[in-house]
């Protein structure tokens, strides 16, 4: 698997359609996913899957931004990271590995019931774009829960994959030996946190990401039980000999308002909201695409800051700051809606 600054052929996105994950219709949120299609399409082309009736909707949205292409695939909501497959290279040969999907956690703890078309859109896009398909299932995985920097080194967190919702059947190490024979990486770095109230049980990308070979962002704070996870999760990676940069995390909590849980139109079965409940913020979610990395902003005073970080990470791209708490309302940002296309292996 390719780090994912190397050169990207495209990038995967869904169209946010779900009542339940996008308040008042989604308009907001289309307006927010379309900023960061129109971002990446500088750079490359952006397939954006949407269920076959709201083809029109997503078309008329999505019409400022050339490099564009629609694909109508049927989709239960919009996390393209966890949903579409991992791509990955099988000596020249371009693939995508079809994990099994579960909603972020199956009868344990997942968040809706009705995930059987978001476990299929793997399958489903890899036939549409004539790739060729390494099924890996019935093992369960999202694209969220694992960061390489192409090098042979994976980062994850033990709160996900050893989570009752995942795989409990297997031990740590069988599934430590799965992401080395899928993944075709020789070192796994189980951090063992990631963000506090992260629903998808703390999924890698929103705490920690490689930034290059054997380096990597930590979000971080000094306070509170967040306080405790960082300094948990930073011990393990000096221990591994990972150099870190530290990432601070918004400084003020980001919490849904009444107006906003009252936006949300919920299925039977269906996690839900409310007023006052902290939202996982963090500027760990960004996206390095091929013309900028797309790094989300949250109207707080660490925005700026986060921008400057990134821009001493990637010295050769553009950064490029995103409002995105719309994204957030859904339960992600920006890393969780996008999943790259490599067009090469690793130098």
């Amino acid at each position: 698997m390719p780090a994912e600054w190397s050169p990207h052929r495209a990038t995967v996105m869904i169209f946010p359609q779900r009542a339940g994950t996008w308040i008042y219709g989604g308009e907001a949120a289309r307006r927010a996913f379309a900023a960061v299609i129109e971002e990446i399409a500088r750079g490359e082309k952006v397939y954006v899957a949407v269920n076959p009736e709201n083809y029109a909707l997503a078309k008329a949205s999505l019409k400022a931004a050339a490099g564009v292409e629609i694909l109508k695939i049927v989709t239960d909501d919009s996390w393209a990271r966890d949903v579409a497959p991992t791509f990955v290279f099988d000596g020249e040969e371009l693939c995508g590995i079809d994990w099994r999907f579960n909603a972020w956690g199956g009868e344990s703890d997942g968040l809706y019931a009705d995930y059987l078309n978001d476990d299929k859109f793997a399958s489903a896009l890899l036939k549409k774009l004539k790739i060729k398909k390494i099924s890996a299932r019935p093992f369960v995985l999202e694209g969220g829960s694992v960061h390489t920097d192409g090098a042979g080194a994976l980062i994850t967190t033990e709160e996900c994959l050893l989570s009752a919702g995942r795989n409990p059947e297997l031990t740590r190490r069988q599934i430590e030996n799965r992401l080395k024979k899928y993944l075709g990486v020789n070192r796994v770095i189980w951090l063992p946190y990631g963000i506090c109230g992260d629903e998808t049980n703390g999924h890698v990308d929103n705490i920690c990401a490689f930034v290059g070979k054997n380096k990597a962002v930590l979000g971080w704070t000094d306070e509170g039980e967040q306080g405790e996870r960082c300094r948990a999760d930073l011990a393990v990676l000096q221990a591994a000999g990972v150099s870190v940069i530290k990432l601070p995390l918004p400084a003020k909590p980001v919490a849904l308002t009444s107006y906003e849980a009252a936006g949300y139109v919920y299925a039977e079965g269906e996690a839900r909201r409310s007023a006052g409940e902290k939202l996982a913020a963090s500027y760990v979610n960004f996206y390095v695409c091929n013309a900028a990395v797309i790094v989300p902003q949250f109207g707080d005073v660490n925005d700026a800051l986060a921008l400057e970080i990134m821009g001493s990470c990637f010295k050769d791209k553009k950064i490029v700051g995103i409002p995105a708490r719309d994204i957030l309302l859904g339960g992600g940002n920006i890393h969780c809606i996008t999943q790259q296309i490599p067009e090469g292996k690793d130098a």
